[in-house]
Protein backbone atom coordinates (compact mmCIF):
# COMPACT_ATOMS: atom_id res chain seq x y z
CA UNK A 1 0.00 0.00 0.00
CA UNK A 2 1.93 3.04 -0.90
CA UNK A 3 -0.46 5.46 1.51
CA UNK A 4 0.92 3.66 3.87
CA UNK A 5 4.57 3.78 2.93
CA UNK A 6 4.54 7.59 2.59
CA UNK A 7 3.33 7.77 6.26
CA UNK A 8 5.44 5.37 7.59
CA UNK A 9 8.39 7.83 5.93
CA UNK A 10 6.76 10.81 6.94
CA UNK A 11 6.41 9.53 11.01
CA UNK A 12 9.39 8.30 11.03
CA UNK A 13 11.55 11.26 9.79
CA UNK A 14 11.40 12.51 13.10
CA UNK A 15 12.97 9.78 15.09
CA UNK A 16 16.35 9.71 16.41
CA UNK A 17 17.10 7.48 13.74
CA UNK A 18 14.63 6.73 10.99
CA UNK A 19 15.78 3.09 9.98
CA UNK A 20 15.67 1.89 13.15
CA UNK A 21 11.81 3.72 13.58
CA UNK A 22 11.23 1.45 10.09
CA UNK A 23 12.69 -1.70 11.09
CA UNK A 24 11.21 -1.93 14.29
CA UNK A 25 7.77 -1.57 12.72
CA UNK A 26 8.93 -3.94 9.91
CA UNK A 27 9.95 -6.83 12.31
CA UNK A 28 6.67 -6.36 14.42
CA UNK A 29 3.99 -5.45 12.26
CA UNK A 30 1.56 -5.40 15.10
CA UNK A 31 4.25 -3.07 17.32
CA UNK A 32 4.27 0.63 17.78
CA UNK A 33 6.86 3.44 17.90
CA UNK A 34 7.98 6.06 20.21
CA UNK A 35 8.24 9.27 18.15
CA UNK A 36 9.43 12.97 19.45
CA UNK A 37 6.89 15.52 19.38
CA UNK A 38 7.14 19.03 18.55
CA UNK A 39 9.77 18.18 14.63
CA UNK A 40 6.90 17.70 12.23
CA UNK A 41 3.69 17.82 15.01
CA UNK A 42 2.44 18.36 18.41
CA UNK A 43 -0.25 16.77 19.21
CA UNK A 44 -3.01 17.66 21.68
CA UNK A 45 -4.73 15.06 23.33
CA UNK A 46 -8.73 14.96 24.11
CA UNK A 47 -10.34 13.39 26.75
CA UNK A 48 -12.76 10.57 24.60
CA UNK A 49 -15.80 11.73 25.75
CA UNK A 50 -14.73 15.53 24.05
CA UNK A 51 -12.39 13.81 21.54
CA UNK A 52 -14.62 11.73 19.81
CA UNK A 53 -17.36 14.00 19.10
CA UNK A 54 -14.58 16.66 18.57
CA UNK A 55 -13.88 14.03 15.81
CA UNK A 56 -17.58 13.57 13.99
CA UNK A 57 -17.55 17.22 13.77
CA UNK A 58 -13.80 17.62 12.06
CA UNK A 59 -14.98 14.78 9.54
CA UNK A 60 -18.37 16.69 8.58
CA UNK A 61 -16.37 20.03 7.59
CA UNK A 62 -13.02 18.49 6.24
CA UNK A 63 -12.13 15.94 3.68
CA UNK A 64 -9.37 15.01 5.57
CA UNK A 65 -8.06 15.89 8.78
CA UNK A 66 -4.86 15.49 10.37
CA UNK A 67 -3.47 12.25 11.74
CA UNK A 68 -5.60 11.25 15.09
CA UNK A 69 -4.45 8.58 17.64
CA UNK A 70 -6.78 6.97 19.93
CA UNK A 71 -5.97 4.88 23.27
CA UNK A 72 -7.47 1.63 23.88
CA UNK A 73 -11.78 2.25 24.55
CA UNK A 74 -11.32 5.43 23.48
CA UNK A 75 -10.16 6.76 26.42
CA UNK A 76 -8.21 9.72 24.98
CA UNK A 77 -7.89 11.12 21.68
CA UNK A 78 -4.80 12.44 19.81
CA UNK A 79 -5.05 15.39 17.03
CA UNK A 80 -1.77 16.08 15.16
CA UNK A 81 -1.16 19.54 14.80
CA UNK A 82 1.37 21.97 13.71
CA UNK A 83 4.69 22.42 15.41
CA UNK A 84 4.47 24.95 18.10
CA UNK A 85 0.81 24.98 19.00
CA UNK A 86 1.42 22.58 22.15
CA UNK A 87 3.58 25.50 23.60
CA UNK A 88 0.67 28.07 22.68
CA UNK A 89 -2.84 26.18 23.98
CA UNK A 90 -4.94 27.17 26.35
CA UNK A 91 -7.34 24.83 27.55
CA UNK A 92 -8.36 23.15 30.56
CA UNK A 93 -8.34 19.59 30.84
CA UNK A 94 -6.24 18.89 26.96
CA UNK A 95 -3.03 17.73 27.50
CA UNK A 96 -0.31 18.55 25.07
CA UNK A 97 2.81 16.94 23.59
CA UNK A 98 5.07 18.97 22.19
CA UNK A 99 9.25 19.90 21.90
CA UNK A 100 10.43 17.15 24.83
CA UNK A 101 7.94 14.62 24.92
CA UNK A 102 7.26 11.18 23.08
CA UNK A 103 4.27 9.89 21.74
CA UNK A 104 3.09 6.02 21.68
CA UNK A 105 2.94 5.74 17.28
CA UNK A 106 1.29 2.59 15.56
CA UNK A 107 2.16 1.36 12.22
CA UNK A 108 -0.21 3.19 10.04
CA UNK A 109 -3.03 0.89 8.62
CA UNK A 110 -2.35 -1.53 11.04
CA UNK A 111 -3.62 -2.69 14.82
CA UNK A 112 -1.58 -2.36 17.32
CA UNK A 113 -1.08 -2.89 20.83
CA UNK A 114 -2.83 -0.43 23.31
CA UNK A 115 -3.13 2.58 20.81
CA UNK A 116 -4.79 2.68 16.82
CA UNK A 117 -5.46 5.39 14.51
CA UNK A 118 -8.84 7.09 14.10
CA UNK A 119 -7.61 9.22 10.90
CA UNK A 120 -4.58 7.72 9.75
CA UNK A 121 -1.63 9.72 8.39
CA UNK A 122 -1.66 9.97 4.35
CA UNK A 123 2.22 10.47 4.19
CA UNK A 124 1.47 14.53 3.10
CA UNK A 125 2.05 16.15 6.26
CA UNK A 126 -1.42 17.10 6.25
CA UNK A 127 -2.19 18.24 9.94
CA UNK A 128 -5.40 19.46 12.03
CA UNK A 129 -5.44 23.71 12.05
CA UNK A 130 -5.81 24.12 15.91
CA UNK A 131 -8.18 27.12 15.45
CA UNK A 132 -10.73 24.86 13.47
CA UNK A 133 -10.08 22.10 16.00
CA UNK A 134 -10.66 24.50 18.88
CA UNK A 135 -14.20 25.63 16.92
CA UNK A 136 -14.84 21.56 16.82
CA UNK A 137 -14.68 20.73 20.20
CA UNK A 138 -17.11 23.68 20.85
CA UNK A 139 -19.71 22.71 18.67
CA UNK A 140 -19.19 18.88 20.24
CA UNK A 141 -19.26 20.28 23.76
CA UNK A 142 -23.19 22.55 22.82
CA UNK A 143 -24.09 19.50 20.25
CA UNK A 144 -26.37 20.16 17.19
CA UNK A 145 -28.92 22.58 17.23
CA UNK A 146 -32.02 22.02 18.38
CA UNK A 147 -35.02 21.75 16.63
CA UNK A 148 -34.07 24.81 14.58
CA UNK A 149 -37.54 26.21 15.42
CA UNK A 150 -38.18 30.17 15.03
CA UNK A 151 -38.72 32.66 17.86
Amino acid sequence: MAGAKTAVEWLASVAPDPGACRRTWERDPLGVALLPAGKAWDVLILPGDLGCPTLDVLTRVLDQPGPVLADFGDDRVGFFVPPGTAARWLGTGIRTAGPGTWIVVPYPGRASRGVRWLVAPDGSGTLTDPGLLELAMHEAVVGPPAGGGSG
